[in-house]
């Protein structure tokens, strides 16, 4: 009696599954280095480990960076990109931006770890500049009869304190801290957006915003273009694309919140937690609606 042959169609079709290439998408959402509570938000610390699966995937081809972000921490922007240039460098694995709604200010310094960006036609890209925001209320205050007692070890220690009026000398000085950080952003621009700037730099570091195709023609990105169909033309049309997802928590088990949200939410079931989250996401409010978004 004859042993029956072992099924070579699925032995084949195993072995092609193994050999096909590997793309991971990491999506990076939200306001950066914010907290708002039940809001989408990141940081470095919640971006760290997922970074590091990206690169660390069998069989990965490049990694689909999917940025939409209408900015936040500098800080936090900057440490992110260069994890993930330090991990592309080390791993020699390309990475590729994506642009959803927005990629501005701190957004597009997340893009700019890509080796190419691409985004949708009404992306809206660029914001190459530093703002500070905050409130005043003194008049409020004089109106109310409400006296500001404010004692502090340096002279400088309350600048920009929002319950005593304006001072020029905050202003300038805070106006010095920002040109810093501009500067440290437009280093980053001219580096990795070498040979393709077209235009002069007070126009493209001037804080101006643009759509994809505006920005197309100002080499602010390389084109247009979705995860999908760029990395099928680019790896074929087999590829597999492995969305690279948060770890779920406890609490994100129970109560069906996302893994950054969950950890909000532990702090947030307080009165001053909440107050907190308010006013946090009424700031990454604002962000997006500078964008028109």
């Amino acid at each position: 009696m004859t042993e029956p042959s072992p099924d070579t169609s699925q032995t084949a079709r195993r072995g092609f599954l193994r050999r096909r290439p590997v793309v991971a998408v990491l999506p990076l959402v939200g306001t950066i280095g914010m907290s708002v509570g039940l809001r989408s938000s990141f940081s470095y610390r919640d971006t760290a480990d997922r970074i590091e699966r990206a690169f660390g995937m069998k069989r990965v081809r490049a990694v689909a960076l999917v940025v939409n972000s209408p900015g936040g921490s500098p800080v936090q922007s900057a440490l992110i990109f260069k994890r993930i240039r330090a991990l592309s460098e080390e791993k020699k694995v390309p990475v590729i931006t994506f642009a959803e709604d927005a990629a501005a200010s701190g957004g597009y310094m997340l893009a700019l770890a890509g080796d190419e960006i691409f985004a949708d036609p009404s992306s809206i890209v660029g914001s190459i500049g530093v703002i500070s925001s905050s409130f005043g209320f003194t008049a409020l205050m004089e109106r109310l009869g409400i006296e500001r007692r404010l004692l502090t070890a340096g002279e400088r220690k309350s600048i920009l304190d929002p319950f005593s009026p304006l001072n020029a000398d905050d202003v300038a000085r805070v106006k010095a801290i920002q040109a810093d950080i501009h500067e440290t952003f437009k280093s980053m621009v001219r580096e990795r957006r070498a040979g393709k700037l077209t235009e002069a730099e007070d126009k493209l570091f001037n804080g101006n915003v643009w759509s994809a195709l505006e920005a197309q023609k100002l080499g602010l990105i390389d084109g247009i273009g979705d995860v999908r169909s760029v990395m099928r033309a680019r790896y074929g049309e087999k590829v597999k694309l492995k969305l690279v997802a948060a770890r779920q928590s406890w609490l994100k088990r129970r109560l069906g919140l996302s893994t950054l949200d969950a950890g909000h939410a532990e702090r947030s079931f307080g009165l001053g937690g909440l107050a907190e989250d308010l006013l946090a996401a009424i700031e990454a409010r604002a962000l997006w609606a500078r964008y028109g978004l």
